[in-house]
């Protein structure tokens, strides 16, 4: 690949899960002049973000019904070439899956992983565009 970001161990997305995703957009493009673009998904918003609509380097949402009592909190995201593989091997190797492998339409397939000290993150296998 050549996006150093779409390589296996690389750090490629910032996400952000809050509870109020209207005000984390106007705090957030202050502090740091960052774009915004929502991006309607099915049955929520999405909101890219990033140093210029050219450069995308995260994202935020309303925390999803299934974090209910989980603060507000930034989350990172390391690709990976194949997310069940890398799942299968985070178990085996004491981590825990507090989200298995998922789809994420038109994105790629992702995981959230525990390590055995208790830090959480997310892997993530991006889709390749058709004709790539």
């Amino acid at each position: 690949m050549s996006n150093v970001y779409q390589q296996h161990g690389a750090f490629s997305w910032a996400e952000l899960m809050t509870t109020d995703p209207e005000a984390a957009k106007s705090f957030y493009s202050k502090l740091f002049g960052w774009s915004m673009k929502d991006m309607p998904m099915e049955g929520m918003t999405y909101t890219v973000l990033g140093p210029s609509p050219e450069q995308q380097m995260g994202g935020l949402m309303q925390l999803p019904p299934e974090s209910e009592g989980c603060p507000p909190h930034w989350g990172v995201y390391v690709t990976v070439d194949d997310v069940d593989s890398t799942a299968e091997t985070a178990e085996a190797l004491g981590g825990k899956l507090l989200v298995p492998p998922r789809d994420i339409p038109n994105v790629g397939r992702f995981c959230v992983i525990q390590d055995p000290q208790g830090a959480v993150l997310a892997a993530i296998t991006y889709a390749v565009p058709d004709g790539e």
